[in-house]
């Protein structure tokens, strides 16, 4: 895939945020749940926040690697681990106050716009990005960046939604998943796995709590309900409606499950997958390792192709989730800190730990066709599916869906009302959209 084509995926975060939001702590603080440092005491330290331990547990090799390799440059960093609500409004607040924020930290993709206005407290990574900038996901970058294209974070993966079949099931039915290019053509698959399995297999499941289909639906009809960098919020898109009316059916007709809890990526729901109740389902490149880490015993049953489209043509992919990692102004040593942070994320070296380690899809693109680092059977990836999945990677077109302020609001009151709505009460899908759409104009005046 040309870089041209990347351009598309999710251009993200040109909302014309301030960092004047205020935040607020909910509850009392709990602290962080693992502090560990790593690296020589002479060294220049720094503390890095996250709120995934596996995060920091990549950081760490990258410490490791960066001082055997560059001598005269040697970092100790402190990683401490928090709750997620807690760090980002913890770091808000730090950086509110002007002090007490660490030299480096990780930031959620939904909260990052609030640290993309000119006043923003995040050191310029620019410079730092440089020497990678040519073979990367160039919109990756774009979302954790200024309106003016200063570049203030890095980001970890690209995130890209590919469709997860369990080949075993629809093998064991003589059903061919490999044909399916459409929704309609999905739909019908799904009629026939109800027969051939006596309505003991659903098709897939249907969120309650997540907007990743939506995104999906909205990346395909080139649509945006944030309005994009200059428009208005809109909701009642035809993109939207025909997902919800298109997921709506389903649950009608038998063919699909609600999501236990809400939506795919938790416990309770990865049972019934884990036993052969739901076949299939779009999701993020890293869900991969939910079936590494949780459901081991899949091995070899799943595989993974691109997600249907409502009309061929369509762009079949979108970046879903994300995590920029970011040097703040309160950093006494911001160029190393930047230094090693580009090439703990962009160097092949960090690439390596990403994909091996992490399960990610890395957005420096001159690995994706790397015979050693992409098709290494080493890697658990590899062979845990049926296809290598950069081999779908390569056949990835993406859309554009972005990433803004008001995306908190509209995520938030869709997956607390919205969907719950639509499918648990069966409300009518356009009168559910034009009542979502008065609420948020609402909240946002």
């Amino acid at each position: 895939m040309n870089k041209k084509m990347f351009s598309l995926l999710m251009c993200g975060a040109l909302a014309v945020g301030s960092f004047g939001m205020v935040a607020s702590a909910e509850g009392e603080t709990e602290g962080p749940s693992a502090v560990t440092t790593v690296g020589p005491d002479d060294a220049t330290h720094f503390e890095l926040w996250s709120f995934v331990d596996l995060h920091n547990e990549f950081y760490a090799n990258m410490v490791n690697e960066w001082n055997e390799l560059n001598p005269d440059k040697q970092v100790q960093i402190t990683f401490s681990t928090y709750p997620f609500n807690e760090m980002h409004n913890k770091f808000m607040l730090a950086l509110q106050s002007g002090s007490g924020a660490p030299d480096i930290c990780d930031v959620e993709i939904k909260k990052f716009p609030a640290y993309t206005g000119e006043d923003s407290p995040l050191y310029v990574m620019t410079d730092a990005l440089a020497p990678y900038e040519e073979t990367m996901v160039t919109s990756r970058l774009d979302i954790y960046s200024r309106l003016d294209g200063e570049r203030l974070g890095v980001p970890t993966h690209v995130g890209a939604a590919m469709m997860y079949w369990n080949a075993e099931i629809f093998e064991e039915y003589g059903l061919d998943y490999k044909s399916v290019k459409t929704w309609d053509d999905y739909t019908a698959l799904g009629e026939q796995l109800k027969e051939a399995s006596n309505g003991e297999v659903y098709l897939t499941s249907v969120d309650t709590s997540a907007v990743d289909w939506i995104w999906i639906a909205m990346a395909e009809y080139g649509e945006d309900w944030t309005g994009g960098p200059n428009g208005d919020v809109n909701v009642q898109l035809d993109s939207v409606n025909k997902m919800l009316t298109m997921q709506q059916q389903w649950l009608n007709d038998g063919i699909a499950m609600i999501s236990i809890d809400g939506h795919t990526d938790n416990d309770a729901c990865r049972v019934p997958i884990a036993e052969g109740k739901i076949a299939s389902f779009p999701k993020a490149s890293w869900y991969m390792s939910r079936f590494k880490d949780y459901m081991p015993d899949t091995k070899g049953k799943w595989d993974l192709t691109t997600i249907p489209v409502f009309e061929e043509g369509q762009p079949n992919s979108v970046g879903l989730g994300g995590t920029g990692t970011v040097v703040t102004n309160q950093c006494e040593n911001p160029e190393l800190a930047a230094e090693w942070l580009a090439w703990a994320k962009c160097s092949p070296q960090g690439c390596e730990h990403i994909w091996n380690d992490l399960g990610f899809d890395v957005c420096n693109m001159a690995m994706w066709t790397d015979e050693e680092f992409a098709f290494n059977e080493e890697n658990p990836y590899n062979t845990y599916f049926r296809v290598k999945p950069y081999e779908v990677m390569n056949n990835l077109e993406f859309g554009t869906v972005y990433v803004k302020t008001e995306s908190l609001v509209i995520d938030d009151y869709f997956g607390t009302t919205v969907l719950n709505n639509i499918f648990e009460d069966g409300m009518d899908v356009t009168e559910a959209l034009q009542d979502a759409q008065d609420t948020i104009e609402m909240e946002l005046s």
